[in-house]
């Protein structure tokens, strides 16, 4: 009778090990979870000039994972040159039907470049950022915006009118930093950042224009947080 008794409570502990077992295999699969990223934007978002692993939502990508958060290569529309509206006519185009755990978008340089109005930045602004929070499963908390970066302080930016771009720049960004507080989406100002490259040619690309992968990494030292929190 005791060893009927004690084979009945082995198999009883050995039943609830399993199952607890079991539960941990679930909890772990659902922690590492791989999270689907979508970067919109333009030559700083494709990163002109810097080799694919340099770009700073591949970088991004890297660290998340580097820290226990899952994430896949980010898949990115993004081209060299656009504006607002060509991004959206791109957006349209790729006719994208899945939804995305995170979202980021960098955009407005060649509105500024070209001398695009105003109006049209603040109109296309706020339409694309609708877009990527339905990309986002409409989830305001797993979008966020990046600032557009001064290149009047590059050698090519010298070149030009570097206080008129900065100051321009500096208004695109302050609205989009409005509009992203009226959606609660999270704004990432890495502007101050890319003034750096003023008195540090390393953080400028060969082409002499856009970021170097150094600039991208110190980007992504700024951002990593702010996405971590997001995820989490």
């Amino acid at each position: 009778m005791r060893f009927w008794i004690q084979t009945i409570s082995l198999v009883f502990i050995l039943g609830c090990a399993s199952k607890s077992q079991n539960k941990n295999d679930v909890d772990k699969t659902q922690s590492q979870q791989v999270r689907k990223f979508l970067a919109l934007g333009d030559s700083y978002t494709i990163g002109e000039s810097v080799d694919q692993e340099m770009r700073w939502p591949v970088q991004l990508s890297k660290q998340l994972n580097e820290a226990g958060i899952a994430v896949d290569l980010p898949r990115i529309i993004a081209t060299t040159g656009w504006t607002t509206d060509e991004l959206e006519k791109a957006i349209n185009e790729a006719n994208i039907t899945e939804t995305y755990d995170i979202v980021s978008l960098l955009i407005g340089v060649n509105n500024q470049y070209r001398g695009y109005p105003f109006t049209n930045y603040e109109k296309e602004l706020a339409e694309l950022l609708e877009s990527a929070i339905q990309f986002a499963n409409n989830k305001v908390n797993r979008v966020f915006v990046v600032s557009i970066p001064d290149y009047g302080v590059t050698p090519f930016g010298q070149q030009k009118e570097p206080v008129k771009i900065a100051v321009e720049l500096d208004r695109y960004n302050a609205l989009a930093k409005e509009i992203c507080q009226e959606k609660d989406v999270t704004f990432i100002n890495i502007t101050h950042i890319s003034r750096k490259a003023q008195n540090d040619t390393s953080l400028v690309a060969p082409d002499g224009l856009h970021p170097s992968g150094k600039m991208y990494t110190d980007w992504v030292e700024l951002i990593f947080p702010e996405v971590k929190r997001l995820l989490e």
